[in-house]
């Protein structure tokens, strides 16, 4: 038999020495601040979180193509009052179609960019 002495298997557990995982490792600039964010990620924010360039949805068009043996739709809007539905793959086809002829040819797509959009 051996008379080694046996591990200590009760009683509490030490604290560990040093820093925690969880602190924020100091500065590599050697100023001494912590990092905010991991390297590479901007922790600024944007200068104006309100700004708005005026830009605006106009023309809309939504595809539902949802798979085999399901009828497909297309439905296009727009601001100046248009909103039309197609059920039916040739029909939709054709919405499409429309649906983009109309984009060049709507005065108030035109006019809000001065140009087809």
């Amino acid at each position: 038999m051996s008379t080694r002495p046996r591990p200590r298997l009760e009683g509490p557990t030490l604290a560990p020495t040093g820093r925690s995982s969880a602190e924020p490792a100091p500065a590599t600039d050697g100023n001494g601040a912590p990092k905010v964010v991991a390297e590479g990620v901007p922790s600024s924010v944007r200068s104006n979180p309100s700004f708005d360039d005026g830009r605006r949805p106009v023309a809309w068009l939504h595809i539902s193509a949802p798979g085999r043996g399901v009828t497909p739709s297309a439905r296009s809007w727009c601001a100046c009052g248009r909103d039309l539905f197609a059920a039916g793959q040739s029909r939709a086809l054709a919405l499409i179609e429309d649906h983009v002829r109309h984009r060049t040819l709507c005065p108030q797509l035109v006019s809000q960019e001065g140009k087809a959009a």
